[in-house]
């Protein structure tokens, strides 16, 4: 069975525009040696963004008056990789694939009232070994100002990940939405809710999956092989001591 994943990652300025040219795929040269660039025009955007990040950060910050104090070090945008396992996608097909990306970015969009407005860019790679989604959006709180009475937008990384089973409510909501919207999928990595994981250790996390899946549909083949042998043998059997 294959798994429903997301996975989150927090960005401060600084790294805005590293992640910008890494999703947009605006680099030269990649250390991923998993890219294969000949399928690079295969990566579409469900949510595409004209500008950098960074400027795209700034001006959805002053078009929606976005209230929060932050400093150099502070949490500002946070990226989503959703994927599960490449038989998987093998399995479905490409409609489904482009199916199961666009159920997954609405998800995101409604999930804890975020809304589209706050998503920055969604890009799906079709160019590495897995295909994935990175979706990067700013982490937008909704309160109520008792002073003014009135609803305010509030940037505040560490509130919209208030918990220490946010990363659960976030698996166990995800994976509920996308076997609701017919896929058949077991829900995230086991053991690993609450581990902030890098892009690149999750991405071997999905190759490790891919390896162990591939594996077993070897055993599993050659267990049907040696199954289909021994019945040819045993029809050949019966066929020589009916005619003696």
């Amino acid at each position: 069975m294959s798994y429903a994943i997301i996975r989150n990652e927090k960005y401060t300025r600084s790294s805005l525009m590293g992640i910008y040219r890494h999703n947009e795929r605006k680099n030269t040269s990649y250390t991923n040696k998993n890219i294969n660039h000949q399928k690079s025009n295969q990566n579409y955007s469900i949510k595409s963004c004209d500008i950098n990040y960074l400027k795209k950060f700034d001006q959805i910050r002053q078009d929606y008056n976005l209230k929060g104090w932050i400093k150099k070090n502070s949490n500002i945008v946070c990226e989503y990789i959703i994927t599960s396992d490449e038989e998987f996608f093998k399995s479905i097909g490409e409609d489904e694939t482009k199916r199961y990306f666009k159920t997954a970015y609405e998800f995101v969009k409604n999930y804890k009232n975020l809304g589209e407005e706050y998503i920055l860019s969604a890009n799906v790679h079709l160019d590495e070994i897995t295909p994935h989604m990175h979706l990067t959006f700013i982490p937008v709180v909704h309160s109520f100002d008792t002073k003014s009475g009135k609803q305010v937008e509030k940037l505040c990384c560490s509130e919209f990940w208030k918990g220490k089973d946010s990363y659960k409510i976030l698996q166990d909501n995800f994976h509920k939405y996308m076997v609701r919207s017919g896929f058949d999928l077991e829900r995230g990595i086991k053991n690993s809710d609450n581990k902030n994981i890098k892009i690149k250790e999750f991405k071997k996390i999905t190759r490790k999956l891919n390896n162990q899946l591939n594996i077993k549909n070897e055993s599993l083949n050659k267990a049907m092989d040696e199954l289909q042998d021994k019945m040819n043998s045993n029809k050949e059997t019966i066929f020589d001591k009916e005619y003696e």
